[in-house]
């Protein structure tokens, strides 16, 4: 008899077999079918953004990848999806786009990743005078780490970071260049929903790490930037 997560992440003991097939991506197949190692990491995948989105907590989401690493069927893997909303990537990006490698090779030019752009789980950064600004605030994260290889020469590398995500320059040889840093407001004991390390070389131009900018009504307000729902 197969295992089942509540939405609490405790086991109950028991799979149902409603025909509820969760958002892992196994919609129409009948729940006593083998799973494969893809259906697993998809499930992982779905498992990884909503807690990145609040929604799931850091015992919560160790409970359920356990689960799914180890579950043989995809009615077992349905269970752990069956509380979360369909696919749980807001905005319509799908778990699906998630790449190994994502590579950008610029020169003389403006580079940006924002708004609900997926994270891959690795980056390869190559720029010559380029600024180049990476903002996680609403970025959508399938993993716990992030490897960005850097080789850029001249301007600022910016990383607009949120609660939750921390960067380790340790990796990162710096030429003719400085690092600066302001971490996002977190409520205290919140989990790292995202470790980004930077390694290669930074030659020229800084190294940025702040929170996103208050809003012209949070300045006026003096209101604090909003932490995620769940922190």
């Amino acid at each position: 008899m197969s295992r089942e997560i509540s939405s609490t992440g405790q086991n109950s003991g028991h799979l149902s077999h409603s025909g509820h097939s969760g958002h892992s991506g196994h919609s129409g197949a009948s729940p006593e079918l083998r799973a494969s190692h893809a259906d697993r990491d998809r499930t992982v995948d779905v498992l990884r953004v909503a807690a990145g989105d609040g929604r799931l907590t850091l015992e919560e989401l160790d409970e359920r990848l356990e689960v799914a690493l180890s579950a043989r069927t995809l009615g077992e893997l349905a269970a752990l999806t069956a509380d979360l909303p369909p696919g749980s990537v807001p905005g319509g990006a799908a778990v699906a786009e998630v790449k190994d490698v994502l590579r950008i090779h610029q020169k003389h030019s403006a580079i940006a990743r924002a708004g609900r752009w997926v994270v891959p789980r690795r980056m390869e950064i190559v720029a010559e005078w380029c600024e180049v600004t990476l903002d996680f605030t609403e970025a959508v994260i399938t993993q716990d780490t992030l490897r960005i290889d850097v080789d850029s020469q001249g301007r600022n590398l910016t990383l607009v970071t949120r609660p939750g995500i921390v960067v380790d320059v340790d990796g990162l040889a710096l030429e003719h260049s400085r690092f600066r840093t302001r971490r996002a407001p977190a409520a205290p004991g919140a989990p790292v929903a995202l470790r980004v390390e930077l390694v290669g070389r930074k030659s020229f131009g800084r190294v940025v790490v702040r929170p996103s900018r208050r809003t012209f009504g949070q300045w006026l307000l003096r209101k604090p930037l909003a932490l995620p729902a769940g922190d």
